[in-house]
């Protein structure tokens, strides 16, 4: 039987990356092409080990751009096409929007006409050498807005993105849903709740907070911290992706969430008290001490969080590290990683 090709777009960053490396330890015979524009979120370094052993092919390439992907496709011919890339810092598209709509928007929709072009016969009809086809799209709970103090996001919650970078997120969900209802692409969609782990961007809350903690610097807490978030460690995240593709219902979208809310300020806290037990100040004082809380951000949504039940019910996936054991490995992460430099 002919290896499946994997297009892994976005894969040099933080979940793209973890994934990329799952898969090959799920299907080491896999054929992995990693297409990447290599922006600032993304690391080679993250797959130096695959990439070096011939394990996974790097493709520098924008997804926006349709000649690239054009050539790309008819180059390897994939048969599953895992979207990762996108722009995703919230703050970047209060500041900068359009590139939002450019890589989000514009680029899911240039996957998607080159996956018809090369799968599909014609509506409905796809090739018989593309008959286990799959275009997977990686969404965000952000899409449907911001939860009060009850209740919980699913696969029926409407849409309610309240920053650019959701936005742009919910206008690429809707492109994939009209491909799969309107041509037959096979296709699936996921939405996660908030990613951490090891290998983050040094933009992102956690390494920001461990950045600043080990530098003597006042970590900055929006607001009055209290904003909601569900935690999704990122290996867990990938192993519900493998379960999605695996089982999932071609045209179905499924929510993966971590089952762990915590504010803003409770998840520093919970950073700083373990480091003040792994790595403490010399002078005897918590880290706790620097925190600073500062302006709020426009439009900050108060709480997400994500109902898993369909994805548990359905495909038997359920998260398998522990908060508190997932917040560990990542903490050490980020020590080696800056006492380094």
């Amino acid at each position: 039987m002919k290896a499946n090709t994997y297009f892994i777009t976005g894969g040099l960053g933080f979940i793209g990356a973890h994934f990329v490396h799952h898969l090959h330890t799920q299907d080491p015979s896999a054929k992995i092409v990693v297409i990447d524009k290599i922006t600032y979120a993304a690391n080679p370094m993250r797959l130096a080990d695959l990439l070096a052993k011939g394990n996974c092919i790097l493709e520098e390439a924008n997804i926006a751009n349709e000649a690239q992907m054009q050539a790309l496709f008819t180059a390897y011919t994939p048969q599953i096409v895992i979207n990762f890339a996108a722009e995703s810092h919230v703050d970047n598209s209060i500041a900068g929007p359009a590139v939002f709509l450019e890589t989000n928007v514009k680029g899911t929709f240039t996957l998607l006409e080159a996956a018809r072009k090369l799968w599909m016969e014609s509506p409905n009809q796809i090739k018989s050498e593309y008959q286990k086809a799959c275009f997977y799209h990686i969404s965000t709970d952000e899409v449907f807005g911001s939860l009060g103090e009850k209740g919980a996001f699913n696969e029926q919650s409407n849409y309610a993105p309240n920053s650019p970078y959701s936005a742009s997120k919910a206008a690429a969900d809707h492109w994939v849903r009209s491909y799969h209802h309107t041509y037959g692409l096979p296709t699936l969609l996921s939405y996660c709740s908030n990613n951490f782990g090891p290998f983050q961007h040094a933009e992102k809350l956690i390494p920001t907070i461990v950045r600043n903690a080990l530098k003597g610097n006042d970590i900055p807490i929006y607001g009055n911290g209290k904003n909601i978030r569900d935690w999704l460690y990122v290996e867990d995240h990938c192993t519900a992706i493998s379960s999605i593709l695996a089982r999932g219902k071609k045209g179905e979208t499924y929510a993966i969430g971590g089952n762990n809310e915590h504010s803003n300020i409770a998840l520093c806290d919970a950073i700083l008290t373990l480091l003040d037990k792994i790595h403490p100040k010399g002078n005897g004082t918590s880290y706790r001490a620097q925190i600073k809380f500062v302006s709020d951000r426009p439009g900050h949504d108060y709480r997400y969080a994500i109902d898993p039940i369909k994805i548990q019910n359905e495909l038997g996936w359920k998260p398998k590290v522990s908060f508190e054991n997932a917040l560990e490995i990542t903490l050490r992460h980020y020590l080696e990683q800056y006492l380094k430099g």
